[in-house]
C-alpha cells in the first residue's frame, strides 16, 4: 500500500525557497504532511537534521514506510509515483516532458537571480537595481515560460495550463520577481500574478509573515514598497474572547487566542494559528468556512 503519511522538514517560511517548493509539492496537490521546522537562526541545518537518515538539507520528506527523500526534484518524482491521481505531472507526454525540462533548469540554473535576490517574503523592494546577469536570467525565464505556454494543454494560468510540479518550482521565482520589483514582460507578469494570488502560496506567505525572527543576512538596503499581491482582508489579534466559534478551525480544540474581523471575534488554539489567519484570512479555507 502506498505511503500516505509524511513528515516534511522545512526551513523558515519567509526565506527558504527550496522548502516552499517541497511544501507546495505536497499541499498544492491535495496531499498532507506534518511539518518539522528547521530554523535557520539556530545551528547548522545539517546538524539539526543529523537524525534524519542521510538528509542534510531542507526540504526533506520522510515517509512512514522508511523512505527519506531529501531533494525537491526527487520529492516531485516520488510523490508523482506514489500519487498518480494527484496530477503532479501533466498527463500529455509533450507537456510532461516540457514540465520536467523546466523543473531541471530551475533546479540547476538562474544563479544570479538566486544570489542577488534571495527570497524574502516579508518585504517588497521598489528598486533593486538588477545586474546584467539578473536581467539575463529574467530574459531566459521569459523565453522558457513562453515556450511552455505554446504547449499548454488547457487555458489555465499556469505554464502548461493546469498547475504542475514545474509551477511549484517557479513559485519562489515569482516571489523574487514580486519582492524585488524586477522587470518582466506582460505574460511573465501575469504568471507571477497567478502565483501571488494562488491560495496555497498565500498560506505559505502568511505563515512566513508571522513565524520566526527577521534574519538580518537576508536584508537588502533598497527602498521598500507594498507587496504587489492581493490585499489581505483586515483583521487584528485581540487579547480576549469570547469567540463565536467554540473550536479552533484547524485543530478542533478549545480556543485560547483570539482575533477580530468585520467586528466579529474568532478563536484559535494557539498564537500561530491565530496570527497566520490575521496575516491573510482569505487564504485559509478552514477558517473562511466558519465566517
Amino acid at each position: 500500500m502506498c505511503c500516505t503519511n509524511y513528515d516534511l522538514h522545512i526551513g523558515d517560511y519567509a526565506y527558504s525557497s527550496w522548502s516552499l517548493r517541497g511544501w507546495l509539492l505536497v499541499h498544492r496537490f491535495g496531499l498532507s504532511a506534518r511539518n518539522t521546522m528547521i530554523p535557520f537562526i539556530k545551528k547548522d541545518v545539517a546538524e539539526q537534521m543529523a537524525q534524519v537518515g542521510t538528509a542534510r538539507t531542507v526540504p526533506t520528506l520522510v515517509c512512514d514506510d522508511g523512505a527519506v527523500i531529501s531533494e525537491s526534484a526527487a520529492i516531485a518524482e516520488e510523490l508523482a509515483v506514489r500519487h498518480p491521481e494527484a496530477g503532479i505531472w501533466p498527463s500529455d507526454p509533450v507537456a510532461r516532458a516540457t514540465a520536467r525540462t523546466l523543473l531541471a533548469e530551475m533546479a540547476s540554473g538562474f544563479t544570479a537571480l538566486r544570489n542577488d535576490c534571495p527570497m524574502s517574503l516579508r518585504v517588497c523592494y521598489s528598486d533593486a537595481s538588477p545586474s546584467d546577469a539578473v536581467l539575463a536570467d529574467l530574459a531566459r525565464l521569459e523565453q522558457i515560460w513562453s515556450n511552455a505556454r505554446a504547449q499548454r494543454t488547457s487555458e489555465g494560468p499556469w505554464l502548461l495550463g493546469d498547475y504542475s510540479a514545474a509551477d511549484a518550482f517557479f513559485a519562489p521565482v515569482a516571489g523574487r520577481i514580486a519582492g524585488y520589483s524586477l522587470p518582466i514582460g506582460e505574460h511573465g507578469a501575469a504568471y507571477v500574478t497567478a502565483h501571488l494570488a494562488d491560495p496555497t502560496f498565500r498560506r505559505w506567505r502568511a505563515m512566513g509573515l508571522v513565524h520566526g525572527p527577521d534574519l538580518p543576512w537576508y536584508r537588502k538596503d533598497y527602498p521598500q514598497t507594498d507587496w504587489p499581491g492581493p490585499t489581505p482582508r483586515a483583521a487584528i489579534a485581540v487579547e480576549t474572547g469570547p469567540s463565536e466559534n467554540d473550536a479552533c478551525p484547524y485543530s478542533g480544540k478549545a480556543p485560547t487566542h483570539f482575533m477580530q474581523m468585520d467586528g466579529r471575534t474568532f478563536g484559535f488554539y494557539n498564537p500561530f494559528c491565530r496570527d497566520k489567519t490575521v496575516a491573510d484570512p482569505e487564504a485559509w479555507p478552514a477558517f473562511m468556512a466558519r465566517v
